[in-house]
């Protein structure tokens, strides 16, 4: 018998429960389909509530939490398995098996990514992306490309040495004076992240561009490179950015132009060594003036962002605790070498700041763990066996997820949520401020402190931040005092991680203080005070 000759009452749903019906079921069909494993040995796989694109949904809409909160739903998992259409995403959730992906550098490369990455970003052209691909990974003796080269010249200069020495120095005395000429109100409220991103964003293009940088000929060009950072993520999706990203496409079209302007007079050759270097490097492979112009802008923004907003945390932190504060002026003015004569200099060394101020440091750290919920991303280049446990598919995308990594209490402690710079200092002597010596406690697994990256992608420049973020710190504890603008105490909201987190987060509001210069004689020393390695 044919349906057809079936009677009507055959089939007892009216029309609408039937599409109903066929909607739940195609639902379950397309959920148990992106509920499965390509392989028995994938990791576990963590389907989306909305079949195929609810995970790409929940990235886009949520930001860095998205993952964030899906690791510590399923914290027994050490690697799950995220399906997304065309694809998989590889979520790594545990530090063992971190150090793994970064032993497989040559299987597991972020490399191959880099080239898409800096397209969407900065709006490179076509024949520049022809240069950046070429050799793009190459393994030993193999021709090595223009990025290969290039990343070879950071790490060897930023890397412990002379050059490195040299860097620091030149940004810790620019930033002494950036700060020494600040203008301030002690009593008009100041937004705290503004004042520190202005004397940071200020020192760094000075101390890498030189004094004729495109920052220092229009200031405006300040508010254009913070619009750019702030919008990343819509630049990053590239859908129509002119018009879906309008103030970050117009702040990096100015960047890039002031740029311009800048490598055409050849006012590189007034910067430093490093930025010298890169021009080079790119001319001697075909680079134009407006492409260099954009791929400096990349090199800008490391040296700014992630600066920046450490500064902020750590400064806020300290302010909003007086012991803390008193404990960390109380380390620096222990190395503070002061003037012997009357018209001598004070003398503050670096190397005594990251290595006799435990407390100072463990802040440091206690802050970077709190704020980079960073991921890093790995292209899976062929099938692989990680750990010999775990299959990954050829294409799929492994990101070692640190905000789940850094909230993750049992590597971390039952307090994990909050800030407890303790943490970071020696259990025995890590009273900070109540009597005996404090120590630096290195004891947490190599790969569970995720704000430089690990492995092959290591952070070159994390000497130098370290170096850096020290001095500023210890330039500002010399010399102000910070109050609360409204009510008796600092308040520390929490960090906005519904972004996409390209570096450490920023506050989900604004922080208003009041700031006023010291007038003591040690605060005097320090506003001329000479640096040292």
């Amino acid at each position: 018998m044919a349906f057809s000759d079936l009677p009507p009452e055959w089939w007892p749903f009216s029309a609408s429960a039937t599409a109903i019906i066929g909607i739940i079921t195609l639902y379950f069909i397309t959920y148990q389909l992106c509920s499965r494993k390509i392989d028995p040995r994938e990791p576990p796989v963590i389907a989306p509530i909305i079949p195929v694109v609810g995970h790409v949904l929940g990235m886009a809409l949520l930001g860095g939490r998205y993952i964030k909160n899906l690791g510590i739903r399923h914290r027994n998992l050490p690697i799950f398995t995220l399906p997304v259409p065309g694809s998989r995403i590889y979520i790594v959730a545990d530090p063992s098996l971190a150090a793994a992906v970064q032993r497989a550098s040559k299987v597991l490369s972020f490399t191959p990514i880099v080239p898409d990455i800096t397209e969407r970003v900065l709006g490179l052209d076509k024949p520049s992306m022809e240069i950046t691909r070429k050799n793009l990974d190459p393994g030993p003796g193999e021709e090595r490309g223009f990025l290969a080269n290039i990343q070879d010249m950071v790490y060897q200069w930023l890397g412990p040495g002379d050059y490195l020495t040299e860097l620091s120095l030149d940004a810790a005395t620019e930033m002494r004076d950036e700060i020494a000429a600040c203008t301030i109100s002690s009593t008009t409220p100041t937004d705290l992240l503004s004042w520190v991103r202005h004397l940071v964003t200020a020192s760094t293009a000075t101390y890498l561009y030189g004094p004729q940088n495109p920052i220092a000929v229009d200031p405006s060009l300040e508010t254009a490179f913070w619009d750019f950072d702030h919008g990343l993520g819509s630049l990053l999706m590239n859908i129509f950015p002119s018009v879906t990203a309008k103030k970050a496409y117009q702040g990096r079209e100015k960047l890039c132009a002031a740029l311009y302007t800048y490598l055409s007079q050849n006012l590189h050759k007034t910067g430093s060594k490093i930025v010298q270097k890169r021009v080079d490097i790119a001319l001697e492979y075909g680079w134009t003036l407006p492409a260099m112009a954009r791929e400096e802008l990349s090199f800008l923004f490391a040296g700014i962002v992630n600066a920046t907003t450490s500064t902020f945390w750590i400064l806020l932190y300290l302010y909003a605790d007086p012991t803390l504060l008193a404990t960390v002026r109380k380390e620096v003015e222990a190395v503070l070498e002061r003037p012997d004569s009357e018209n001598g200099k004070a003398r503050l060394r670096i190397a005594d700041l990251r290595d006799n101020c435990p407390v100072l440091v463990a802040v440091y750290r206690e802050c970077l763990r709190l704020g980079s919920d960073t991921y890093s991303t790995r292209l899976v280049k062929e099938d692989y066996l990680l750990a010999n446990q775990y299959f990954l598919k050829k294409n799929g995308v492994v990101q070692i997820a640190g905000g789940v990594i850094h909230a993750d209490s049992r590597i971390w402690g039952d307090d994990v949520e909050e800030f407890n710079p303790k943490r970071f200092l020696d259990r025995q002597d890590g009273n900070a401020g109540a009597g005996g010596k404090a120590k630096q406690n290195n004891s947490f697994h190599p790969a569970a402190f995720r704000a430089f990256g690990g492995g092959k992608t290591l952070c070159p420049g994390r000497h130098f931040a370290m170096n850096e973020i020290l001095a500023f710190i210890a330039l500002v504890v010399l010399q102000f005092d910070i109050k609360p603008a409204h009510g008796d105490k600092i308040e520390v909201p929490r960090k906005n991680d519904g972004v996409l987190p390209v570096h450490i987060l920023e506050p989900v509001r604004p922080v208003e203080v009041l700031i006023s210069r010291r007038e003591d004689e040690i605060a005097r020393d320090a506003q001329d005070v000479e640096f040292i390695i």
